[in-house]
């Protein structure tokens, strides 16, 4: 640190104007007391202007510290550096507003329960598996999370100002009884009214809002989700029921019971859409699906700055690269449904060229229209599907999630198909249906560059893999199960494979590996990944203030996850944050400026759900510790980072 950042303590306005310059996270215990007490005379870094932002980079935890590998662990900071060279670290650390079954403000003088499961009449779900110990059922699952502001934000009981964090919840993994809750339940997702303090930044939790799902059927699997540039939630619906075969399917069945009560009411096709959250000046929101934007898995979209664009991530095996191009700025209720081709030459090899996108029109769609259709519409109405050859020729075979399918159109369903069985229909249309979990997408702006993180590397992209398809253009040699991150150079100027123009200037035309992970046989932990690259990675955000992608990971191969921070000018990886082991980084959500302050929201979810060939040397140990941390392995928490100066010196 350069003799310019003194570890004297600043005054109030003096540290406020420095923190103005530069991405400033919301100060901790230890900043709330001392740096704005106003008790000291100005510093020196606030004459600079701000230049650049860097994190060090942790340790990750091992078994000489069994606590830290238990919860959640930080122990990096951020570097702020301005102009006249000076520069000023924060320590980080890791602030919950709820583990999830925590009773918290319902905003009406009485309380709610945190990640709490309702069905359509949005009346509580009970978990009765055990007799005697009925409770509501609560998610051990958080996931895509957005925070936000509103110019006109009116909620009692706010003394700062008023901020929101909206905060969906993927799933259970068990019942009382220890039985798997996968997909049983409808998704729920919240509004959190924070109130937000002008002078730290702290968030504090002032009321929690279940939003009503009745008219959108109930959720399923909400996963990832991002922020619109017009300031709505976009989530997402994974995994999407296998309509033609949904009747043979006990965990469809399971979940239509908890909606409606019945375990034949649910329609397949209501799933596998994006729903959009509005959060309204009172804390409350409300939610609209849109069924044009294929029927795949989503897991996150990222909208581009036209507003217009929408880069989607599809995680399943033999997933494809799906872009949807909406006919007006900040409306997703109609446009136009695309599929990429790759040309030659994909890699996961980062010092490779890569290869070129060229992209297959699906079709053009409004909601409403593919509403109906979902609404009316039978599978065996659009397209009849074998699992094994029916020797006719006017069949042809595709791979759904690793599976070979031998498939017809049936007559004028061609619109049906590709937005209520997209998947099926971009393969049959030729698009290059062959990577496995693609997960999270993000953008950087300023470059003209999108993110996709692959969960993994295997199955589809292998040669002779589960689901390999040489048509793909995917066959890679061998599997990578640590995955890793793609980037694809985003222009316009396109056309389709019919020669129509394509209405974008943020299209992806070329995709290239950025990071990827290291397979290894096992260290002394148990990884089997390495510990000091990436593996699994998962949710993904860039913040164009501090030129940084931010990668969650979603790892079997790490027997802690973590969330890293990449510097795409310096090139430098740190690890910010540590899992409790057994779980998944999950909510990742970066604002650059939100009142003046920037904030790096995080969640996690199932944490101890143990791997026995990863967590073996590891779980005898930190099982009951865990245990005690979250609820019996049936909590997680909904929080964000924070940061205390370090240059202070107390006393």
């Amino acid at each position: 640190m350069s003799d310019l950042a003194t570890p004297s303590l600043p005054s109030r306005r003096t540290a406020l104007k420095f923190l103005a310059t530069a991405p400033m996270l919301p100060l901790g215990a230890l900043a709330s007391s001392t740096l704005l007490s106003g008790c000291a005379t100005g510093s020196p870094a606030a004459t600079g202007n701000y230049l650049s932002s860097s994190f060090t980079s942790m340790a990750a935890p091992s078994l000489a510290d069994t606590a830290a590998m238990a919860t959640t662990t930080v122990g990096s900071s951020l570097q702020v550096r301005l102009k006249d060279n000076s520069t000023q670290s924060y320590r980080l650390a890791y602030q919950p507003f709820f583990v999830t079954g925590d009773m918290v403000p319902d905003g009406k003088g009485g309380t709610i329960l945190a990640g709490g499961y309702v069905d359509i009449n949005n009346q509580p779900i009970i978990d009765r598996s055990v007799p005697g110990k009925e409770r509501q059922m609560f998610s051990d699952s958080p996931d895509g999370t957005s925070l936000l502001g509103l110019p006109n934000a009116n909620v009692p009981g706010v003394k700062g100002k008023a901020v929101f964090a909206v905060v969906q919840f993927e799933y259970t993994t068990r019942d009382l009884a220890g039985a798997d809750a996968y997909g049983n339940l409808p998704s729920p997702i919240a509004v959190l009214t924070l109130d937000q303090d002008p002078a730290t930044g702290k968030l504090s939790l002032v009321k929690y809002h279940n939003v009503d799902m009745s008219k959108a059927h109930g959720l399923w699997i909400t996963c990832g989700a991002s922020l619109s540039p017009w300031n709505t939630h976009l989530s997402s619906e994974e995994y999407e029921p296998d309509a033609p075969f949904a009747a043979e399917s006990s965990q469809f069945k399971k979940f239509s019971k908890n909606v409606y009560g019945d375990e034949t009411k649910a329609n397949p096709y209501h799933y596998g859409h994006l729903p959009e959250v509005t959060v309204h000046p009172d804390g409350t929101g409300t939610v609209k699906k849109h069924y044009n934007l294929g029927r795949i898995s989503h897991e996150l979209v990222q909208v581009m700055p036209d507003m217009r664009t929408v880069l989607m991530g599809d995680d399943a095996t033999n997933s494809g690269l799906f872009v949807f191009v909406a006919d007006r700025e900040q409306d997703l209720s109609s446009g136009t449904l695309y599929v990429g081709k790759l040309g030659s030459g994909f890699s996961v090899d980062p010092a490779a060229e890569g290869a070129k996108i060229s992209w297959i029109k699906l079709g053009h769609a409004t909601s409403a229209e593919i509403e109906k259709m979902a609404d009316t519409l039978k599978p065996s109405d659009i397209m009849t599907v074998h699992k094994t050859d029916p020797s006719d020729a006017s069949f042809t075979k595709v791979f759904y999630n690793g599976n070979a399918n031998w498939i017809k159109i049936k007559p004028g369903m061609e619109k049906a198909a590709a937005f209520l069985e997209t998947h099926r229909y971009a393969y049959l249309m030729g698009g290059s249906m062959g990577f496995s979990k693609m997960e999270g997408t993000t953008v950087n702006i300023k470059d003209k560059i999108a993110y996709s993180a692959l969960q993994n590397m295997q199955d589809s992209m292998v040669k002779t893999g589960k689901g390999w398809n040489a048509a793909s253009g995917i066959a890679l040699d061998k599997a990578l199960i640590a995955g890793g991150v793609m980037m694809h150079k985003l222009d316009g100027g396109q056309k389709d494979s019919a020669g129509n123009a394509i209405n974008s200037e943020w299209m992806p035309v070329h995709t290239k590996a950025l990071l990827i992970g290291e397979d290894i046989a096992g260290d002394a932990l148990g990884n089997k990944a390495n510990p000091n690259m990436v593996s699994n990675p998962d949710n993904l955000k860039f913040s164009e203030k501090m030129r940084t992608l931010f990668i969650g990971e979603d790892s079997s191969t790490h027997v802690n996850n973590f969330i890293w921070a990449y510097n795409v000018d310096t090139k430098q990886l740190s690890r910010l944050m540590s899992m409790p082991s057994g779980a998944e980084a999950t909510g990742l959500h970066v604002v650059d400026d939100l009142n003046g302050w920037t904030y790096i929201m995080s969640n996690f979810q199932h944490a101890g759900d143990w791997i026995p060939a990863l967590h073996g040397k590891v779980q005898a140990t930190l099982d009951p510790l865990v245990r005690a941390n979250y609820k019996d392995r049936y909590g997680a928490a909904v929080g964000y980072l924070t940061a205390d100066p370090s240059s202070i010196k107390l006393g």
